[in-house]
């Protein structure tokens, strides 16, 4: 008694599907595959299975699925392309999967170059940075409001003038100065 078969075996399958039979095998253990009460392959199910759960890269030319690409996505890669020397889609529709793939392996080498050189001192973090130069300049600053008080009575004498006129005038510009410093940002880029 025979029983008759629903669907493709593996060897059929991989014919139908343009891959080898370890392919359709590995497909089949991980779950990529709709197989029928029979163990047989439902070949229209698996094949919808495969495009959705397999690298697009990965699948025979022509049957990559194409899915819509976010307007943002499109614009980080031509960027990223465009930062390289290397051809941008103008919109969506012209994107393909190598340029965003293209795209994504400079991100991760830049990514890499950047830890690189964080890791050899090259690089400081921004935020670090601007502490460190806040505290310099507030070091700085209040080394110049102290000075007057330090230096007047030696300019005093020197000038043979009283040493509260003196510092009060050294004071007084010493204040103003700093008061143009003040409007001095520190911008990083």
């Amino acid at each position: 008694m025979t029983s008759q078969r629903h669907g493709m075996s593996e060897r059929e399958y991989a014919q139908h599907a343009g891959i080898s039979r370890g392919a359709v095998q590995k497909a089949r253990a991980s779950g990529r595959l709709v197989l029928h009460a029979d163990g047989s392959i439902d070949a229209a199910a698996s094949d919808a299975r495969r495009a959705h759960a397999t690298d697009p890269g990965k699948q025979p030319a022509g049957r990559a699925a194409v899915k819509p690409v976010p307007a943002a996505a499109v614009g980080a890669v031509a960027e990223t392309l465009r930062e390289q020397g290397l051809p941008a889609p103008q919109a969506a529709g012209g994107m393909t999967y190598l340029q965003a793939r293209t795209a994504n392996e400079v991100l991760k080498a830049q990514e890499r170059k950047m830890r690189l050189q964080t890791l050899k001192g090259e690089l400081v973090d921004r935020a670090r940075a601007a502490a460190l130069v806040f505290r310099l300049a507030r070091q700085e600053r209040d080394a110049w409001a102290g000075w007057p008080a330090r230096v007047a009575a030696m300019m005093a004498a020197d000038l043979g003038i009283g040493a509260h006129a003196m510092q009060s005038a050294l004071e007084k510009y010493a204040r103003q100065h700093l008061a143009e410093l003040a409007d001095v940002r520190p911008e990083f880029r």
